[in-house]
């Protein structure tokens, strides 16, 4: 099925209210669409660590595979997204696409393989030392700042458990691909001076 936006602009929210799925007008201020702008706002970031992690590639570190998972975790965003726009009572998870347990265990499974190769943490890292690092760590806190809206939405509406979950588990993996891509970069990662003493 083929959608075409042919008008982008409709004047309907300039008032401060918006549509669900389901035609429902609701504030623009409502936890519905605070937790959905969020997810959105997650899939700008994490397409900016994508052309990141492109844009700096060099022929002897090879990036491919993680541009595979970004490809597929953004997808996998807008599904949330668009999961969190319509109300459960109307959600049709046979019809419309959603994260499912599958996916987060692909997400634990890539955090393992990631792991194995990275040294241990003996004190916590900063954000730095690369582009791709930095970027990364971004995407992380953006992520954790997703599921927290995602989880007061689910304070007052009913979510699945497997949305919720999900962006708990990406934040993770982002927290991994940051590491890995210093370490494919060879770049020493920003150790935290406890009590400022570098």
């Amino acid at each position: 099925m083929t959608i075409r936006l042919s008008k982008i602009y409709t004047k309907i929210g300039d008032k401060g209210s918006t549509q669900l799925a389901t035609g429902e007008r609701v504030s623009k201020s409502n936890i519905r669409i605070e937790a959905y702008g969020t997810v959105d706002e997650l899939n700008s970031v994490v397409g900016i660590l994508r052309d990141i992690i492109e844009k700096t590639a060099v022929p002897s570190i090879d990036c491919n595979d993680i541009i595979q998972m970004i490809a597929k975790i953004q997808n996998e965003l807008f599904d949330v997204g668009g999961e969190l726009s319509v109300p459960s009572e109307v959600l049709n998870t046979k019809l419309q696409q959603v994260v499912q347990k599958a996916d987060i265990e692909r997400l634990e499974r890539e955090i393992d393989a990631f792991n194995e190769k990275l040294p241990p943490l003996n004190n916590f890292v900063l954000p730095g030392g690369h582009l791709a690092n930095s970027t990364a760590h971004l995407a992380r806190t953006v992520c954790r700042r997703a599921e927290r809206a995602v989880v007061k939405m689910s304070e007052e509406i009913d979510v699945r458990d497997q949305a919720k979950i999900y962006l708990n588990r990406l934040s993770d993996w982002f927290f991994v691909l940051s590491r890995e891509l210093s370490r494919r970069h060879g770049v020493e990662e920003v150790i935290w001076a406890q009590n400022k003493k570098l």
